[in-house]
C-alpha cells in the first residue's frame, strides 16, 4: 500500500458516511457507506480483504479513498445512492433506470383523466403503477381493467374531436369507455371509475369489493337496477380475477420480498410483490462482474430501488439477508411512508415460505442465466472455428437491402452483441444514389457510408450481409478498396431448383442455410440446430424484420403528398406538373400509364414509372 493511501486510511474519521475509491487519474471505482468510515475502510485493505468483500481486483485499483461525513446512516445511504447515480462505478451493482420498464400513469388533475404507458416515472404529482416487466403482463392487466373501470383511452385530440362532433366513438359502443366527450358520463360517475381503477392496480381488492358492494346495495334500493347489474358484473369480474391469484400469505398485509442467489461474480435477485396476500407481480434483475459481498450488493440495490419515483414501500420488506445499515434502510422508508416499516429476514412460517420461493426463483433464473451465457460461448467459438474467423464475433453487424418491386428501396443494420440485439447499433437507411431494384447496388452505397463513420463507430467483430456471392462479393471488394481487414461473411437460404420457380430448401422443419466466404467457393453448410447457425440466423432475421418494418413505415406515407418524393426519377419540377394536372394525390394514383403520358414535363418512361409505383403500393405489405 502506497505511503499517502496509508496515511489517509489512518486519518479516517470514525463517524457515519460514504467513501468514495478512486483510481489513480481520480475515476470514482466505487461507492460506498458506512456507520464508521474508518472501520469499514480500513477492513477492506487488511488481512481477508474485509470478510464478505471480494474485490481483489479493485483494490489493486485504487489510489485515492475520499469521504464524506454524514450526521447519519440514513443521511449516508441517501447520500450514497445519489454519488451512484452521479459518477455510475464500475464495482457498484447499479439498478438500471426505469425507462426499461413499462409502467401507468394516472393524473388524477387532468379533465376526464386517462392512463398512459410510459417508461419512466417522474415525481409530477400523477400516479404511477408498475413497473410491468413485460409488455404482455401490461397489455393483461389493462384488458381486465377495461372490462371492469371503462376510463376513455383517446387522446385529449381525438376527445375534442369527438366532442365537436356529438357522438361517441366506437369504444362507447364496446362499453369500454362511457363517453364523456358527449357527456353520456357525469363526474362523479367517472370518479367513482376512476376511483376503482387506482384500487385495482394498487392491488386493494378488499377495500374495492366493499366499496362496489355498498354502491350496488345503494343502487338497488334506489330502484336503479341498470347501475346495479352492472356494478354486480364488475363486483364478479373483480372477484374473478381475485381468484386467479396465488394467496401466499395473511390476507391483511403487503409485502415486498427481495432474495439474492449467487455464482462467483454473477448475481440475480427476484422480487416479489404481496399485497393483501396475493402475489400481483414480479421482477428479476441480473448483474455480471459483482465483486461486493452479497449484503453490500442487497443494501446498495433496496436503496435504488425504493429512491425511484412513484415507489411505495408496504409495511414490509423482507429480505433473504440481513443488511448491516443499523437500520438505516428501515429508517428512511419509514420517514418517506409516514408509518413503520419492517426490513427484516424471517425465520419461520408463512413469511419464510414467501422467502423461500423468491429463493428457489433467483437460483432458477441465474441457472437458466449461466446456461444461456455458456450456450452463447459455445456458439461463439464454433463460429470462430468453422469460419476460420480471426476472433471471436462478440459483436456482429448484419445489413439487409429491401425494396418493393423496384421501389421503395431500403436498407437495415442490426448489431449484436454477445448474442443479444443492441438497439443502439441499429440504423436505417434510405437509398440515395443506387437504383432501387439494384440490391447490390444498394448494398454497396449502405456499406460505404457505414465504413465512412468507422471513426466515430468502431467496427464490429464479424460483418454479415443476408446474401449469397454477390452480396459478399460487394462487401469485399468495397472492404479491399479501403484496406480494411474486417471478417465478412453472406447468409442466405438454400434453394432447390435454379430461376424464378426456385424454393427455399427445409431440412427437419428448418430452412437450410448456405454460409459464404471471402476466397472460398463452396458455402459452409453448418447443422441447422448449431448453436452458430441458430445465432447468426436471429441476427439475419431481425435485420429483415427491421428493414421490413422501415419500409412499412413508408407505405403508410402514401397518403400524404411527401410520398411522391419515393418515386425514382421524378424530381419537384415533374411533381408539380403532376399535382396541377391532377389536382390531387388520389388522382395521380388512380391514373393509367396512357394518361399519365399526355401530362407535359413527362415523358413514357416517366409514366410508367408513376404507374408502377403506386400500383406496388396496393399489393399487400411483404411478411416479415
Amino acid at each position: 500500500m502506497e505511503s499517502a493511501l496509508a496515511e489517509r486510511l489512518a486519518s479516517l474519521p470514525a463517524r457515519p458516511g460514504v467513501y468514495l475509491m478512486k483510481n489513480a487519474r481520480g475515476k470514482v471505482l466505487y461507492v460506498g457507506k458506512a456507520q464508521s468510515l474508518r472501520s469499514r475502510v480500513r477492513s477492506y485493505f487488511g488481512a481477508g480483504g474485509g470478510g464478505n468483500f471480494r474485490a481483489p481486483r479493485l483494490l489493486r485499483e485504487v489510489a485515492e479513498v475520499s469521504v464524506l461525513v454524514t450526521p447519519s446512516v440514513k443521511e449516508a445511504l441517501l447520500l450514497e445512492n445519489e454519488l451512484i447515480k452521479q459518477h455510475k462505478p464500475g464495482f457498484n451493482v447499479r439498478l438500471r433506470d426505469d425507462k426499461q420498464y413499462l409502467g401507468l400513469r394516472l393524473d388524477l388533475r387532468e379533465d376526464w383523466p386517462r392512463l398512459r404507458t410510459v417508461r419512466r416515472f417522474k415525481n409530477d404529482g400523477a400516479l404511477y403503477f408498475g413497473p410491468y416487466t413485460s409488455s404482455a403482463a401490461l397489455k393483461h392487466s389493462l384488458s381486465n381493467l377495461r372490462k371492469l373501470f371503462p376510463l376513455r383511452s383517446c387522446s385529449d385530440g381525438v376527445f375534442r374531436d369527438y366532442a365537436r362532433r356529438g357522438r361517441p366513438c366506437i369504444e362507447y359502443e364496446m362499453k369500454r369507455c362511457p363517453g364523456p366527450c358527449c357527456g353520456l358520463a357525469g363526474e362523479s360517475q367517472y370518479a367513482e371509475l376512476l376511483r376503482g381503477t387506482e384500487l385495482f392496480l394498487r392491488g386493494r381488492s378488499r377495500e374495492l369489493l366493499h366499496s362496489l358492494q355498498q354502491r350496488m346495495s345503494a343502487a338497488a334500493a334506489a330502484e336503479r337496477f341498470e347501475e346495479a347489474a352492472q356494478l354486480r358484473d364488475r363486483i364478479a369480474g373483480v372477484e374473478q380475477t381475485i381468484e386467479q391469484q396465488q394467496i401466499i400469505g395473511a390476507p391483511h398485509l403487503d409485502r415486498d420480498v427481495f432474495a439474492l442467489a449467487r455464482r462467483a461474480g454473477e448475481v440475480q435477485l427476484q422480487i416479489l410483490h404481496i399485497r393483501e396476500g396475493r402475489v400481483i407481480g414480479a421482477a428479476a434483475h441480473s448483474f455480471s462482474g459483482v465483486e461486493v459481498g452479497d449484503a453490500a450488493v442487497l443494501a446498495s440495490f433496496l436503496g435504488q430501488f425504493y429512491a425511484g419515483a412513484g415507489r411505495q414501500a408496504p409495511a414490509e420488506v423482507l429480505v433473504s439477508l440481513a443488511l448491516d445499515d443499523d437500520g438505516a434502510l428501515a429508517a428512511l422508508l419509514g420517514e418517506r411512508a409516514g408509518r413503520a416499516i419492517a426490513v427484516r429476514v424471517p425465520r419461520r412460517g408463512a413469511p419464510r415460505r414467501l422467502l423461500e420461493m423468491a429463493v428457489n426463483n433467483a437460483e432458477l433464473a441465474l441457472s437458466q442465466r449461466i446456461e444461456a451465457r455458456q450456450s452463447l460461448e459455445s456458439a461463439i467459438a464454433e463460429l470462430r472455428e468453422r469460419l476460420r474467423l480471426s476472433r471471436p464475433p462478440r459483436r456482429i453487424e448484419c445489413y439487409d437491402v429491401s425494396n418493393l418491386q423496384g421501389t421503395l428501396a431500403v436498407a437495415s443494420r442490426v448489431a449484436f452483441e454477445d448474442g443479444r440485439p443492441h438497439k443502439n447499433g441499429y440504423r436505417r437507411y434510405r437509398i440515395r444514389q443506387a437504383a432501387a431494384g439494384d440490391d447490390l447496388a444498394c448494398l454497396r452505397e449502405v456499406l460505404e457510408r457505414r465504413l465512412a463513420r468507422r471513426e466515430s463507430e468502431p467496427l464490429p467483430d464479424l460483418l454479415v450481409v443476408d446474401g449469397g456471392r454477390g452480396q459478399l462479393g460487394v462487401a469485399s471488394a468495397l472492404l479491399g478498396d479501403l484496406g480494411i481487414a474486417l471478417d465478412h461473411i453472406g447468409l442466405a437460404k438454400e434453394r432447390e431448383g435454379a430461376g424464378p420457380a426456385a424454393r427455399v430448401k427445409r431440412s427437419g422443419g428448418l430452412k437450410a442455410e448456405r454460409i459464404f466466404l471471402p476466397g472460398r467457393k463452396n458455402p459452409v453448410l453448418l447443422p441447422p440446430s448449431s448453436r452458430g447457425m441458430l445465432l447468426l440466423q436471429r441476427v439475419r432475421d431481425e435485420a429483415h424484420r427491421f428493414a421490413i418494418e422501415f419500409q412499412r413505415a413508408l407505405r403508410n406515407k402514401a397518403g400524404l403528398t411527401s410520398i411522391l418524393d419515393e418515386i425514382p426519377g421524378i424530381g419537384p419540377q415533374k411533381r408539380r406538373a403532376l399535382l396541377r394536372a391532377l389536382g390531387s394525390l388520389r388522382r395521380v394514383r388512380e391514373a393509367h400509364a396512357a394518361e399519365l403520358s399526355q401530362i407535359a414535363g413527362l415523358s413514357e418512361r416517366d409514366a410508367h414509372a408513376i404507374h408502377s409505383f403506386f400500383r406496388a403500393l396496393d399489393e399487400p405489405a411483404p411478411e416479415s
